[in-house]
């Protein structure tokens, strides 16, 4: 059976031009809706010396403040339930999400009815550029509790696709639900699609050849995106994987892989990108790494004029061989999982990738910031695999040689583990230990 190539062409495949013009017209109108209709942006644009008709053109939006996860957090505390920067009143709300506050109290993200259906738009656009079609059956491996990836289903829903809304269930009972409904896609973490992999193998379960899984959707972690990585699942699995981006102070996922495979595609029609030096706030030129600044041109509910999201990447503007506009990201870290170890910034990505290359590890690693002598320095631990040959202190050596190789810094310590001795992570992985405070 034939199917349309994109899920909305004209859009999806709108000339750069044409793109950014698009985008200078909902900014415009956007910064005036958040001005007069959100508490906080009304005085902060006042404070800052700003007005909505200030911006007359893209670069016109550097003159606009930024905000960040503790200023949107101070303006829910302010204003129980929605906060400030809420822009229509709470009838008017009908789903929100919230992060997992592990950093602080839960922020809650409000949808109107036409930011829910705008966001499932953007999912049905992101499974269709991964190859998702309305013959596949496809399983939700992710959380539903408050997490705006939950809903992300509906937008496989309305392509079509058969959906199993399995959710964060047991290891055992979602290998039962693979096994008996033989779905063609999962979505699911990194980290949890090789656990789960795994966990397969030792019930006697072969993931390639026993399941109909050929298509892995991950997401939540730089796994998707280091090719080492992505392949080591895809052996696994035999299936093709494609790593989303989302964040859930805007939507669920806003940018992934088409199949040419080389960077996220974002929805540039919905979200205006910036990337910026986190110490100098200055935009880095295209290609470079930087902090990933957002702001949305369409939300009603709660706009986000230039968060700073945390995250490090690289934007690359330049038309994708899949025949789509949008701009592509590559998201390679968070801030505050960045070293910098004699002058290098590292993260824990920069070391999978390494690690995952290296044949007689098995991919599995730690990252420990450790201070020394006023200092940061940094301990790795992988494991072996168990059939290893070279000693311990010879593959510590290759490892840590080829750190210094790649990287332009020597770790600490390599420490090497026998296979299985880290733990396991049964969702999202915690890959980078900061000892440095103790």
């Amino acid at each position: 059976m034939s199917y349309q190539r994109y899920w909305n062409e004209s859009i999806e495949t709108m000339p750069r031009e044409e793109l950014e013009a698009y985008q200078t017209e909902q900014l415009k109108e956007h910064l005036k809706y958040a001005y007069e209709h959100s508490p906080y942006y009304k005085q902060s644009f006042d404070e800052s010396g700003v007005k909505p008709e200030d911006f007359k053109v893209l670069s016109d939006l550097s003159k606009f403040p930024f905000i960040n996860k503790q200023i949107e957090r101070d303006a829910q505390i302010s204003k129980p339930l929605l906060g400030t920067l809420t822009a229509v009143p709470e009838e008017d709300v009908v789903f929100v999400s919230a992060s997992s506050g592990s950093t602080g109290v839960p922020t809650l993200s409000p949808f109107t009815k036409t930011d829910f259906d705008e966001f499932q738009d953007i999912q049905s656009r992101l499974f269709w550029a991964a190859g998702m079609r309305p013959h596949d059956r496809y399983v939700h491996a992710l959380n539903f509790t408050l997490f705006v990836g939950g809903p992300d289903v509906i937008g496989a829903q309305n392509l079509g696709a058969l959906c199993i809304w399995a959710g964060t269930i047991p290891s055992e009972r979602l290998l039962y639900i693979l096994q008996e409904f033989q779905p063609t896609v999962i979505w699911t973490t990194p980290s949890y699609a090789w656990y789960l992999g795994e966990t397969a193998k030792k019930q006697g379960i072969n993931p390639a050849t026993d399941l109909a899984i050929n298509k892995i959707i991950v997401a939540g972690e730089p796994g998707g995106s280091i090719e080492a990585t992505r392949k080591a699942i895809e052996d696994l699995w035999d299936a093709e994987v494609y790593d989303f981006y989302g964040i859930s102070d805007i939507y669920g996922a806003c940018a992934g892989m088409c199949s040419a495979r080389n960077g996220l595609h974002i929805a540039e029609d919905q979200i205006y990108v910036e990337v910026i030096d986190p110490v100098t706030l200055e935009p880095v030129k295209d290609g470079q790494r930087g902090e990933l600044v957002l702001t949305t041109l369409r939300k009603q509910a709660r706009p986000m004029i230039r968060f700073r999201t945390g995250d490090i990447a690289i934007f690359n503007k330049e038309k994708c061989e899949c025949g789509r506009t949008h701009g592509r990201i590559q998201v390679v870290g968070r801030l505050d999982d960045m070293l910098i170890v004699s002058g290098v910034n590292i993260f824990p990505s920069d070391i999978e990738f390494i690690v995952r290359n290296i044949k007689e590890l098995n991919g599995e690693y730690r990252v420990y910031a450790i201070s020394e002598n006023f200092t940061t320095k940094f301990k790795v631990e992988v494991e072996k695999h168990a059939d290893v040959t070279i000693t311990n202190e010879e593959l510590s050596e290759k490892v840590s040689h080829n750190i210094k190789a790649r990287l332009g810094v020597r770790p600490k310590e390599v420490v090497i583990l026998e296979e299985g001795a880290l733990p396991r992570a049964t969702h999202k992985a915690k890959r980078f230990i900061d000892l440095r405070e103790q």
